[in-house]
């Protein structure tokens, strides 16, 4: 087996053992049992157990910014591209519970970590962050968002109602259909959730 797909087997083992216990929980024995190599060859990719979750977490940014990238026709109108965004985020995080799982649980534990880790993250999440931005940018140069807010700024709002979203899908049974829609969230985002102008 090539090194890269080691690397990427080991982190795929530990995002599904995430499915059905904490971080804490698991331990890179099981990890190396479950992705068929030795506790050693982890070591080789990543310093510790930290570190693995961590990069399978960050490699989730990654994953949304190639499929925005892939997914978002820049031919197509605004509300077209929005829409593609949206479904492209929302696709990956049902496909991809156990990501979505680990990249909240990993963004809580930014707190607590020391400075250069943190930073790390930030920098991760601000590349997915700049992905959604260059697609709002669009509608702010048409009119169709506001020119007062900058677009990195109108992103980060999008993605809160994208990962409210997503946190739904999280709890929701099998087969029932949710509550927030992909349509609701863009109509909200381009036209507001108030009833018009207060006097």
């Amino acid at each position: 087996m090539e090194s890269a797909d080691k690397r990427l087997v080991i982190m795929q083992t530990a995002e599904k053992l995430f499915k059905s216990r904490r971080i804490h929980e698991i331990t890179l024995d099981e990890v190396a049992q479950k992705a068929r190599v030795g506790k050693g060859t982890i070591y080789l990719y990543f310093e510790n157990k930290d570190d693995l979750f961590f990069q399978v977490a960050t490699s989730g940014f990654d994953e949304l910014c190639k499929l925005i990238r892939e997914q978002v026709s820049l031919e197509d109108r605004f509300e077209d591209q929005l829409l593609q965004m949206c479904q492209a985020m929302s696709a990956f995080f049902g496909k991809r519970r156990e990501m979505f799982q680990m990249m909240m649980a990993e963004d809580a534990r930014m707190n607590g970590v020391q400075r250069s880790l943190r930073e790390r993250w930030i920098m991760r999440r601000k590349k997915l962050r700049e992905a959604v931005a260059l697609v709002i940018g669009r509608g702010v140069a048409e009119g169709r968002v506001r020119t007062d807010i900058p677009a990195e700024t109108l992103a980060t709002l999008l993605m809160g109602l994208m990962r409210t979203r997503a946190h739904e899908l999280d709890k929701q049974p099998e087969g029932e259909p949710l509550v927030i829609d992909i349509s609701l969230i863009i109509d909200i985002f381009i036209n507001g959730a108030g009833c018009g102008k207060r006097t």
